[in-house]
C-alpha cells in the first residue's frame, strides 16, 4: 500500500514552528471563588443552569 510521503519527513512542520511560552493563567484564589459561589447560590438564590433570571 503506498504512503503519503516519506517517513523521514514526519514532524517537519511542527519542529520548524517557533516555540512560544504559554500565557500565565490567573485563577482567583480558592477562598475568593468559594465566596463567589456562596453569594450566587445562597444570597442571590440562583439555581443551577444557564437561565437563572426568573420571570415575574
Amino acid at each position: 500500500m503506498p504512503t503519503h510521503g516519506s517517513i523521514t519527513k514526519a514532524g517537519k512542520v511542527r519542529s520548524q514552528t517557533p516555540k512560544i511560552p504559554p500565557r500565565p493563567r490567573t485563577y482567583p484564589a480558592p477562598r475568593v471563588s468559594f465566596r463567589n459561589k456562596y453569594r450566587k447560590r445562597y444570597e442571590l438564590g440562583r439555581k443551577p443552569g444557564q437561565v437563572w433570571i426568573t420571570s415575574h
